[in-house]
Order: C-alpha cells, then structure tokens, then sequence
C-alpha cells in the first residue's frame, strides 16, 4: 500500500527489452535504506516491484499490460517519475490509502500557472469520471490531491508549491498523459450504491 505522498523524483537510466521491459531508476534523492528486492515501489503511482539493486541505481520491469494501461509505455531515458516505497506498519498516513493499481490514463486539457501556483485541467476517461467527486481525493501519477471544481469529462487541481516542488507535476504540460487512481473507499461507496439502485430497478 501506499499514502500518495511522493518522497521524491527519480531520473529513468536506462530502458531495455522487448516484452518485459526493465527500468533503470536513479534513486539519488530518495533513500533506499532497507530497500530489498521483492520490495514494492510506486513509479509514477505505479506499483512495480524491485528486481536488482546497484544504489543508487534501482530496477524494476513492467509486463506489457502495464505498459499498454500506464503512462510508462511512453517513458524515455532521462525522463524523472515520482518515486514512493511502500507503506510501513506504525507510518504516518499523511495522504490516502493506495493500491498503485491504476484505473486508467487522463490527459492534461489546460495549464494555467501562477507566481506560486499551478491550475491544471485534466480529461478523464468516463468510466472513471463516476469515482470523482469535488473536494475529494484523487491520486495522478502516484500524488494524492484533492479534486477541483468537477465537469462532464474532467476535473480541476489546484496545486500548491510544495507539491509543484516535491513532484514531476510542475513540468506537465497540455497534451500529456497521466496515471489516475481513485482511493478503494471511494470506488466501493459508489459500485456499491450502483448494486443497490440496480436491484431496486
């Protein structure tokens, strides 16, 4: 599990295979103390587990479904994700509880940058837009916001400096693709409460 509070970013080393492809993440301002292979970590809210370790160069590989579903299809060397390890028994649960499972992709439709703040619209798919609520919680690549305003097909985020700061949010630009999770609370209110309204038609 994880909390969506992003340690820090990692720059991509290197990317190699055909099928199965393993990532090389430099981790240099993010520890690996204790790390160990067969650990979770999320990359760009991605849960993928470690595979060989060189600190502080950390790989990992991604099976094609991953690839197909997530925005690290599309990764390049040299490109910086967000880094998280996973939740330990008795940390502190500054964010939301998250499964690095990701629901789908949406992509940037607006940027709007202030003196110390960032305002981002992001499309999303419709089978997630039933999950997003205002004032809710929201994980894009591995960061846990807090959802704007709310329209048909798409969602607002208002980030703060020390978000734009700590994460690789800051650099999106429009047309760029994103990783999205809803917290499990969220999908299970709403897919149950879909079950029930079901029944009673």
């Amino acid at each position: 599990m994880f909390t969506g509070i992003v340690a820090g970013t990692g720059e991509i080393s290197s990317i190699d295979g055909e099928e199965v492809i393993r990532f090389v993440i430099d981790f240099s301002t993010v520890s690996t103390d204790g790390l160990v292979t067969g650990a979770s970590v999320s990359i760009d809210g991605v849960c993928l587990t470690v595979v060989e370790i060189n600190s502080p160069k950390i790989s990992f590989d991604a099976i094609p479904e991953t690839l197909e579903k997530t925005s690290l299809g599309s990764k390049q060397v040299g490109d910086s994700v967000n880094l998280e390890r996973a939740l330990k028994m008795g940390d502190e649960l500054g964010g939301h509880l998250l499964s690095g499972h990701i629901m789908g992709m949406g992509k940037i439709s607006d940027r709007v940058e202030g003196d110390e703040n960032l305002d981002l619209m992001i499309e999303c798919p419709e089978k997630i837009m039933k999950f997003v609520q205002e004032k809710g919680y929201i994980a894009i690549d591995g960061i846990s916001l807090t959802i704007g305003e709310v329209n048909d097909d798409s969602f607002a985020l208002h980030l703060i400096p020390e978000t734009i700061s700590l994460t690789t949010i800051g650099s999106k630009n429009i047309g760029e693709s994103v990783n999205i999770e809803v917290d499990s609370m969220t999908q299970t209110i709403v897919t149950t409460v879909e079950r029930i309204l079901e029944a009673r038609s």
